[in-house]
């Protein structure tokens, strides 16, 4: 299977700035991105904050950028969203009984589960008893699965002080009622941190690529949030029944690629030349 993970798009309502930044100009350079690449993934997924203010105007401006892929996708909602405008314009959005944005996806190489971690009024992620409940059952119901969990907010901390002011409040609820069903979780995708970090957690393969809009800037002492003008970038995930590789491509960089191997870049040509030279 071929992923797509975007993340935090933070889009406006159309001509609309986010700290300066076009996030409608940034997404469509993704999607350029994408369409010349990848064109053959089988899911791509979008972890939360998809818009800056939770206006209907930004979810349908979202929603007209992503027309152009063809290849299914999921949401989830971040802290900046609203659930009410996102499902008026995402009407086939899957949704729980409750009408949180989590669903699961069954699949050859086992369940995708996607959790919604937001909740209005807060930057902070939410995970009440009522939710851990929907997501218990859902591990349970898929028991000798594997299973790949996606959510915005990551339930543990990063390192990041200004990122971490603002994670899972119900993060120690979270590991002990999701605990026992954690060895059978291949991989965590998440979003919220906008930075690219990979790693393990409780033994937890994990990853977020950053935003396709502004990034948090790196601080390990500073709680106060600040923003980073940092290349944007999306993660393509190659996943079998052996592993999970993580691509990240910055989509904006200025990078043409060249021969390592002939011409003026050639390494044996140029080893050559130098013991000639003596």
């Amino acid at each position: 299977m071929k992923l797509i993970h975007l993340t935090d798009t933070h889009l406006a309502a159309p001509g609309e700035q986010v700290y300066g930044i076009d996030p409608r100009a940034r997404l469509d350079a993704c999607i350029a991105d994408i369409q010349r690449h990848h064109t053959d993934a089988d899911l791509l997924v979008l972890t939360g904050n998809l818009t800056h203010f939770g206006d209907r105007a930004a979810y349908e401006n979202l929603r007209a950028g992503l027309s152009h892929l063809s290849m299914p996708m999921r949401f989830l909602l971040g802290d900046h969203d609203r659930p009410d405008a996102f499902r008026k314009v995402f009407r086939d959005a899957k949704v729980d009984g409750r009408g949180n944005v989590q669903s699961v996806m069954d699949t050859d190489l086992g369940r995708f589960i996607f959790a919604d971690t937001s909740k209005t009024g807060t930057h902070a992620g939410w995970y009440d008893d009522e939710r851990l409940d929907w997501l218990d059952e859902r591990f349970r119901e898929s028991e000798g699965q594997p299973v790949f969990l996606f959510m915005h907010h990551p339930p543990f901390k990063l390192g990041v002080p200004a990122i971490d002011a603002t994670g899972l409040i119900q993060g120690f609820e979270f590991v002990e009622r999701i605990g026992p069903h954690l060895p059978r979780v291949r991989h965590l995708f998440f979003g919220h941190a906008q930075r690219p970090v990979s790693g393990s957690w409780r033994g937890v393969p994990f990853s977020t690529p950053g935003g396709t809009c502004h990034q948090m800037a790196l601080d390990y002492a500073d709680a106060r949030p600040r923003g980073v003008q940092e290349a944007p970038a999306y993660d393509v995930a190659f996943i079998d029944a052996h592993s999970v590789i993580v691509h990240r491509h910055a989509f904006l960089a200025d990078a043409e690629p060249f021969s390592l191997s002939e011409g003026a870049y050639s390494f044996w040509e140029e080893q050559e030349r130098r013991r000639a030279a003596g």
